[in-house]
C-alpha cells in the first residue's frame, strides 16, 4: 500500500486514525501496531511474519542487554546479545536483498572461467520484502542504543512492536532511531496545532509526489528507455530523474513526518534542500539525513572515523559509501554510485579549506556539486553499467544521434511535462523546506495546503500508478 493511492487516503488512513483516537490510551499502541501490520501485509501478508520475527529477536536482545549487570560475565552476555541482534538483522537483509545478486555474479564468474559445471543452478529466486532495508536498520538501532546506554530497554513488547512497525515510516523511512522516540513512546502529546501541521505536511508531501515527482518520472523513464537521444534531451532526462528521486523521496518523508504528527510523534527532518549544497560533504548532510547519520554513528565512527590518520579516514569513507550504495540495491550500478560519492568525499577531505573548489563563488560551487550528483544519478538510474556509460556518452555528444531521437523529443517536450519540470526546478532552488514552512501555520498556508491536496487527489484519478522509488530499495 502506498500513500499516494485512493485506498490509503480514503479508506485506510481515516479508519486507522479513527480507531487510534477512539481507543483508550493504554491500548493505542496495540491499535497502531495492528494497523501497521495490515498496512505492511497488504501486498504480501507472508512478509509480516518476517518483520515479526525480527522484532521478537531484537526485543529479547534488548531485555537481555538491559538486565545484565555490569560485571565480566554479564559483559559477555551483553556482547553476545547485541551480536545476535546485529547478525540476525544483517542476515535477513543479506539473504533477501543480495541472494539473487550473489548467485548471478557467482554463475557469471565461473562461466567466464569456463567452469560451467561449477554453476549453481537453482529455481529459488528470493522476493525482496518491502521496507526491509529500513526496518532492519531501525530495529538494530534499538539494541545498539540500549547496549551503549543511550536508551532504556522497553519491557512492553507491544510498545516495541509499535516502534518497529509504525506505518508512517515503515517501508521508506525516515530511519527513526529508538533514542529519538523512546520518550515519545512512553508519553506524548496530541494537540490541534500538531495535528494541523501534520495534515499540512502530508498535503505538501502528496503534492510533491503527484504533481512533481510523477511527471518528472515520465521524463526520466522516456529518456532512459529511449534507444537514441539528442545531448540536450539526455541532460533533460538526467535532471528529470534528479527531480523525480528528490520529490519522490522527500515527498514520502514529508508525508511520513506529517502522519507521525497526526499520531502525536515528532520525527526528525530527512531532507534539507540537498541540491543547494556547495560540496558533496554538504550534500550528504542534507540528503537522506536519517541514513547518512545512521551510517556515520553506527558504521563510520565505530570503524575509527577520522581519528586514525588520513589514510584510514579515506578508507573508512570509501567503505561507508560503498556499503551505503549497496544498501540501496543489489546491483553494480549502486556500488559504483557509492564509490563515486566516496571518492568525491575523500577528495574534498584531502583538499581541505584551501581547495580551488572552495575559492569559487557560491553559485558556481552549487552548480559544480549538482553536476557531480547528476553524474551519480545517471549511474544510479541505469539498468547496467554499460547503459550508464552509453547515457553519459550521449550527454557529452559522443554517441551519434539517430532519427528516432526526434520522435522521443516530441514526447519529452509535451507542455505538461515542460511545465512540471520548470516548477520542479523553481521549488528545488528557491522554495523553503516543507517542515520549516509549516512551523507556523496561518489560514492562508492552510488553504494553500488544502488546495494542493485537492489538486493532487484529482490528478491521482487520471495518472497511471507510480509507486515510490525507495519502496524497491
Amino acid at each position: 500500500m502506498v500513500f499516494s493511492s485512493h485506498i490509503f487516503v480514503y479508506y485506510f488512513l481515516p479508519a486507522a486514525l479513527a480507531a487510534y483516537f477512539i481507543a483508550p490510551r493504554r491500548v493505542r499502541h496495540l491499535v497502531l501496531t495492528i494497523a501497521s501490520y495490515v498496512f505492511y501485509g497488504w501486498a504480501n501478508p507472508k512478509f509480516v511474519f518476517l518483520m515479526f520475527a525480527s522484532t521478537l529477536v531484537d526485543y529479547a536482545c534488548g531485555l537481555v542487554i538491559g538486565r545484565a549487570a555490569e560485571s565480566l560475565a554479564s559483559s559477555r552476555i551483553r556482547h553476545a546479545a547485541v551480536a545476535v541482534s546485529v547478525v540476525t538483522n544483517l542476515s535477513l537483509l543479506g539473504f533477501f536483498k543480495y541472494f539473487n545478486f550473489g548467485l548471478d555474479n557467482y554463475n557469471a564468474f565461473v562461466s567466464s572461467l569456463g567452469l560451467t559445471a561449477a554453476r549453481w543452478e537453482t529455481a529459488l529466486r528470493v522476493t525482496l520484502p518491502l521496507g526491509i532495508s529500513f526496518y532492519t536498520f531501525q530495529s538494530m538501532s534499538y539494541t545498539i542504543d540500549v547496549y551503549r546506554g543511550k536508551a532504556e530497554p522497553l519491557t512492553n513488547f507491544v510498545d516495541f512492536a509499535c516502534y518497529v512497525s509504525m506505518f508512517p515510516q515503515l517501508v521508506a523511512g525516515p530511519i527513526i532511531r529508538f533514542s529519538s522516540v523512546a520518550d515519545q513512546l512512553r508519553n506524548r502529546s496530541h494537540t490541534v496545532a500538531k495535528f494541523a501541521r501534520g495534515a499540512a505536511l502530508f498535503s505538501l508531501g502528496m503534492s510533491k509526489k503527484v504533481l512533481l515527482a510523477n511527471p518528472c518520472g515520465k521524463i526520466a523513464d522516456t529518456a532512459f528507455g529511449a534507444s537514441s537521444l539528442t545531448p540536450l534531451d539526455a541532460w533533460y532526462g538526467a535532471v528529470g530523474y534528479a527531480f523525480q528521486i528528490y520529490f519522490d523521496f522527500s515527498g514520502y518523508s514529508d508525508m511520513a513526518i506529517g502522519l507521525g504528527m497526526l499520531l502525536g510523534f515528532g520525527f526528525p527532518k530527512n531532507f534539507d534542500s540537498p541540491y543547494r549544497s556547495a560540496s558533496i560533504t554538504e550534500f550528504w548532510r542534507r540528503w537522506h539525513i536519517s541514513l547518512s547519520t545512521w551510517l556515520r554513528d553506527y558504521l563510520y565512527i565505530p570503524l575509527g572515523g577520522n581519528r586514525r590518520g588520513p589514510v584510514r579516514t579515506y578508507v573508512n569513507l570509501m567503505v561507508v559509501m560503498l556499503l551505503g550504495g549497496l544498501w540501496h540495491g543489489a546491483a553494480w550500478t549502486f556500488v559504483v554510485w557509492g564509490a563515486l560519492h566516496g571518492i568525491a568525499l575523500a577528495v574534498e577531505r584531502t583538499q581541505g579549506k584551501r581547495s580551488l573548489h572552495r575559492a569559487l563563488p557560491q553559485p558556481v560551487r552549487v552548480v559544480a556539486t549538482f553536476l557531480v550528483v547528476l553524474i551519480g544519478w545517471v549511474v544510479f538510474r541505469s539498468d547496467s553499467l554499460g547503459d550508464s556509460v552509453r547515457y553519459l556518452s550521449t550527454m557529452v555528444g559522443v554517441t551519434p544521434t539517430q532519427p528516432a531521437a526526434y520522435v522521443v523529443r516530441a514526447v519529452l517536450r509535451e507542455p505538461y511535462l515542460l511545465m512540471s519540470f520548470a516548477c520542479a526546478g523553481v521549488v528545488v532552488w528557491t522554495a523553503p523546506q516543507a517542515l520549516d514552512w509549516t512551523e507556523r501555520l496561518s489560514w492562508l498556508k492552510a488553504a494553500a495546503c488544502l488546495a494542493l491536496l485537492w489538486l493532487s487527489l484529482a490528478m491521482l484519478a487520471v495518472q497511471a500508478y507510480n509507486p515510490f522509488i525507495y519502496f524497491i530499495f
